[in-house]
């Protein structure tokens, strides 16, 4: 990879909802004067009708119409290139919708496993007939209230009902006069290679590989080259134009085998960017043979997190979390039960296959002679131990001794419990060094199902009842671990790739930037969180709810609290709906309780209620200490190793919770005005405010004024313009200089980059007190002076003669 393709810093744009391609365009402008070099854009190939977020593809092949489709893109891309921005495009390899607008599931629902896309999908045919779990009621009481019919559909005989028609094969339609009659439905719908059955059978019925255990996504068999072929030829006739220059990936963990998927992507693209979306646990790294450029960042959030966070105060507000809801134990502890219980229910159809998997790779003349007991009991506690989202061993590779030890070692914890640990062994040996077809599928699919399992118990479900300081509670984050010493990150900087990207918020993260920013506040003043915690005892419904799910829902008040907006009320309750619903403890999504749900709706809406017109004791320190952690995190993010990536709106302050909270409506207008306002001597032209694309029409809350250049928000947008300016006129600077990081006294942080121009230091005082010389202008740069009136200094030192 030549430097020269490597983006200096990115721009992520949520696609839909509002913003389609014309719209983008009209950003390019914006974009390129701010000092991005790329625009990195979510997935834009067809999707199911009314999508959100475009990850539910249903046609590869094409470009959404909703977007504006081909013409539109070609358009956007021209633009950018005459901007001199290149475009990143998100990628899917590892599912497309299980919906009926997929019209290559149509046609394996039409000619069952005889189908030229039946081996597309990662279908359990082996299972029998493929499980369609779309009914809301069992098929024979729908059957017995005349819910069927039996047609001739427009491009062939379909099984309909009032919301939805599913294509048959040929020749078993039923005459006309039959199409009516209870058995000759009944018997039509046992002729066809699927079988319809209520929704609830999807916990352990289904026969096609899902996406964690979302069962509308529908896994790829991208490891087979003609699928390979036909999921990227879109993608790769878009390269060949150079109309894209850069990909990500999206879920890598997903595939069956991630590097041999990596190499042949490598192979058709060249030297294009490749950066993929992988989670690090602990401290796990990408395999050193990838060929990528890295990873989306993740690991960066959290370590800016991590190093941002006061570990005196925390172990105070830990002192006092425990006291208040008698919650025990380690943030693991709760992780490991969340294992235990998702793996028998949100993902029991993954444990029933693989328990499956595993007899077959045994043989029924096994010496060990093992029951299915025991291979229920080996295949849960391995899967349970697992620690990480997968290891990658594969065909015809050496095992590394790395994580062939990794392996060992999730052995003997598994084995610590049951009265025999030999079927866990004999399990394990299959995964590490297959020596049959048989131990190979089961090695593939474990392979893939410990992913899903860490981030369904992790992320949706402990994230979310472990509530101590939800800061922590991050895509990627160990909330047992919320801090890191200087001299361990200071090192793992100096590893870093610059051609990593570096990330703070996302359309995935669990608060926005700014929003867990005000949370690491509360590690540094938990008095003031407590004062918080006291005025919270006195709101109406305090009493009625766990004192727990009470600490998460202050937490979330004081990340999102944005004084004038009339939506917080609204947005907190709908937010706590989600959070009580992943947490599973007294709500699910699948089976709610209304009583314990509105009952937490009315206390958040109360506590809301209460901080209108006078914040109680504690908030405004607790905010004011915010923003000076989040222009540290900022200046942080811009100027160490790696690619800076700005989601759409960050450049202000940005203060939304989980999605779809995070991808409103952004008016880029506003926020393009108070950039250019607030440091037209950053920006690389000149650039029309009216010309840029005010809020979407979404059907959601206005978007807010925009603030003034003396708010947060302005200081924000400056710091970032500065940021990204440096990066522009000096782009070799940040690919070559050595890094450290360094601790003058409790208080500062001096991160220093230096090259062979010279050096430069960013000087960060966690106290939120401003520093540098003097107020006014600081001159960052020969060419760039800039305010920032900002807890950070950027101080230039030119070489030495």
């Amino acid at each position: 990879m030549t430097t020269q393709n490597l983006p200096r810093a990115t721009y992520r744009l949520q696609l839909r909802e509002g913003m389609d391609f014309d719209r983008a365009t009209r950003l390019v402008p914006y974009l390129a004067g701010l000092g991005t070099s790329h625009l990195y854009l979510s997935p834009v190939f067809t999707a199911a009708s009314g999508s959100t977020h475009g990850y539910d593809v249903t046609n590869a092949a094409e470009i959404d119409p909703t977007l504006g489709g081909r013409t539109a893109f070609d358009a956007l891309a021209q633009a950018a290139k005459s901007a001199g921005l290149g475009i990143i495009l998100d990628i899917v390899p590892n599912h497309t919708a299980f919906h009926l607008e997929n019209p290559w599931l149509r046609d394996v629902l039409r000619h069952g496993q005889d189908s030229r896309y039946a081996r597309h999908f990662d279908i359990d045919w082996g299972k029998g007939r493929l499980v369609l779990p779309f009914l809301g009621e069992p098929f024979e009481e729908m059957l017995e209230v005349g819910a069927f019919r039996l047609e001739e559909g427009e491009d062939g005989p379909q099984l309909a009902t009032e919301h939805f028609a599913i294509p048959m094969t040929q020749g078993t339609l039923p005459s006309e006069e039959m199409r009516r009659d209870p058995q000759a439905i009944r018997d039509a719908h046992a002729a066809q290679p699927w079988r319809l059955t209520h929704w609830e059978y999807e916990r352990d019925g289904v026969t096609h590989r899902r996406f964690f255990n979302v069962t509308g996504l529908i896994g790829m068999r991208v490891e087979d080259e003609a699928v390979f072929d036909d999921m990227h030829a879109l993608l790769f006739e878009l390269l060949e134009k150079d109309l894209v220059q850069g990909i990500r990936l999206d879920h890598i963990d997903g595939l069956a085998d991630p590097a041999a998927y990596l190499q042949r992507l490598r192979d058709h693209v060249g030297d294009t960017p490749i950066w993929i979306e992988k989670i690090l646990t602990g401290d796990e790294s990408v395999p050193a043979s990838w060929p990528i450029e890295g990873t989306t960042g993740y690991e960066a959030a959290r370590a800016i997190s991590r190093i941002l966070t006061d570990a005196e105060g925390l172990a105070r507000l830990d002192e006092s979390w425990r006291r208040e809801t008698g919650r025990e134990g380690s943030f693991h502890d709760a992780l490991l039960k969340a294992k235990n219980e998702v793996i028998r229910q949100e993902l029991a159809a993954e444990m029933h296959q693989l328990i499956d998997m595993a007899r077959t790779a045994v043989g029924p003349e096994d010496a060990l002679e093992i029951g299915d007991e025991a291979l229920r009991e080996a295949v849960i506690a391995l899967l349970v131990a697992f620690p990480r989202y997968r290891t990658y061993f594969a065909e015809g590779q050496t095992p590394s001794e790395e994580e062939r030890a990794l392996m060992e070692d999730v052995a003997a914890e598994a084995g610590e419990n049951l009265r025999s640990d030999a079927t866990v062994k004999r399990i394990t040996g299959f995964i590490i060094d297959p020596q049959t077809p048989e131990e190979r599928a089961l090695q593939v699919r474990f392979q893939q199902v410990t992913g899903a399992l860490l981030a369904k118990a992790h992320e949706d479900t402990a994230g979310f009842r472990w509530n101590r300081y939800i800061a922590a509670n991050e895509v990627g984050a160990d909330p047992d671990h919320p801090t890191i010493e200087v001299e361990e990150l200071s090192g793992w900087l100096q590893r870093r790739a610059p051609s990593e990207m570096t990330l703070t918020s996302t359309h995935d993260t669990k608060r926005s930037e700014d929003a867990r920013m005000r949370l690491v506040a509360v590690s540094h003043l938990p008095e003031a969180f407590l004062a918080l915690w006291e005025h919270s005892e006195s709101v109406d419904g305090a009493k009625e709810i766990d004192p727990n799910l009470r600490w998460y829902i202050l937490q979330t008040l004081l990340a999102m609290w944005e004084t004038g907006r009339g939506d917080i009320a609204e947005r907190l309750g709908q937010h706590v709906e989600k959070a009580m619903r992943e947490a599973k403890e007294v709500t699910t999504w699948t089976h709610q309780d209304p009583e314990a749900e509105a009952a937490a709706q009315r206390f958040a809406k109360a506590l809301a209620k209460s901080w209108d017109g006078e914040l109680p004791a504690g908030a405004g320190q607790l905010m004011a200490r915010g923003e000076a952690l989040s222009l540290a995190q900022t200046a942080l993010k811009l100027l160490m190793p790696g690619i800076p990536d700005i989601y759409q709106g960050t450049e202000v302050g940005a203060f939304q919770l989980t999605d779809p909270d995070n991808r409103m409506a952004v008016d880029f207008r506003a926020i393009a005005d108070l950039a250019i306002r607030g440091a037209p001597d950053c920006f690389a032209h000149d650039v029309p405010v009216d010309d840029i694309p005010g809020p979407a029409s979404t059907g959601g809350p206005e978007p807010e004024p925009a603030p003034g250049l003396d708010s947060f928000a302005g200081r924000k947008a400056r710091l970032i313009c500065a940021g990204l300016s440096l990066r522009r006129l000096r782009p070799e600077f940040f690919e070559t200089a050595e890094v450290r990081l360094e601790a003058p006294t409790p208080d500062r942080l001096v991160l220093t980059r230096e090259g062979s121009e010279g050096r430069l230091e960013l000087s960060i005082d966690r106290q939120g007190h401003a520093i540098g010389a003097a107020p006014g202008p600081q001159r960052i740069w020969p060419q760039l002076e800039v305010d920032l009136d900002a807890p950070v200094c950027l101080e230039w030192h030119p070489k030495q003669e």
